[in-house]
């Protein structure tokens, strides 16, 4: 029995799956994307419901790599199994080698997919990171959320230093010479890394954190050593690009869609004291946040 990859970076396509269309392409539809009369070569499953679209203005090769992440992600294909190869694809569902060689391509470059060829080509795990769904509402660190999604939390330490700021000093109302702990590292679950992040903790306010080694949950450090009680944060969510470092953090080629988290937390004191700011940037190939809203 094969072994179900975990492949979670794609749309959901389950509106596809209807009926097949073969429409005539608009006259801006370059070559490759031109759909042409289906062969009567008939695919095998799960491939038989494949439904490409030219008046839509996604490009055909798009909504093939879409179709097929969808094959993936709910496990009609699973590592191990083939892919028709790109000639029978392409006569199949009446469109060039083309369209269907730069789909493959994008899987490839993914790490979806062995192998190329008149053969076909292989599905296989372990290039893309499961994707995980946390909840958002509660402060919690990497760790902890980690934990909670029965995972394994580690850590690669990037910096780790005691340092003055005028700008971090600043935004914690602080003296330009005050002393803060700045912390870059990369977190990874079940040992992928899911995001880069950058903190700067204040040490005036929590002087043991100096001894930290940078390593597991910083909240448990300010807790549990520091003795101060974290009382609430306030944090902004956006959408970026990632920045060259992140791109080698996540073993990306070039920029891909990433989530931007920057948050401020504060201590339960009276009044509360902002006692650390971080941005992490996650991964957009890995996470799907969920709400709950109430009524």
């Amino acid at each position: 029995m094969p072994r179900r990859a975990n492949f979670s970076v794609f749309s959901d396509t389950s509106a596809y799956f209807t009926h097949r269309l073969h429409l005539v392409p608009p006259s801006s539809a370059s070559p490759g994307d031109l759909l042409q009369a289906p062969s009567p070569f008939v695919l095998p499953e799960p491939f038989q419901h494949i439904v490409l679209d030219a008046g839509r203005h996604e490009p055909l090769w798009r909504q093939l790599f879409q179709q097929i992440g969808h094959l993936l992600t709910t496990g009609a294909l699973m590592q191990g199994m083939n892919l028709p190869a790109e000639r029978d694809m392409a006569e199949a569902l009446g469109v060039s080698r083309i369209t269907v060689k730069r789909c493959y391509d994008e899987l490839r470059k993914l790490g979806a997919l062995g192998g190329r060829g008149r053969a076909g080509s292989v599905v296989q795990a372990g290039g893309l990171p499961h994707r995980v769904q946390p909840t958002l509402g509660k402060l919690k660190g990497f760790t902890e959320e980690m934990h909670e999604l029965g995972m394994r939390a580690s850590t690669q330490l990037l910096v780790l230093e005691k340092r003055s700021d005028a700008r971090i000093a600043a935004m914690f109302e602080r003296p330009a010479k005050a002393p803060f702990l700045h912390v870059v590292r990369i977190r990874l679950g079940d040992d992928v890394p899911m995001t880069r992040e950058q903190a700067w903790y204040d040490l005036t306010a929590a002087p043991l954190l100096s001894e930290w080694n940078g390593e597991g949950s910083a909240y448990a450090w300010l807790r549990e050593r520091c003795g101060l009680p974290l009382s609430h944060a306030e944090q902004t969510v956006e959408a970026v690009l990632s920045s060259a470092e992140e791109m080698s953090a996540f073993g990306y080629d070039a920029p891909r869609p990433c989530l931007l988290f920057k948050r401020r937390t504060f201590s339960g004191s009276s009044p509360d004291i902002l006692v650390e700011y971080v941005e992490g940037t996650f991964r957009g190939d890995a996470y799907v946040y969920k709400t709950v809203l109430a009524v």
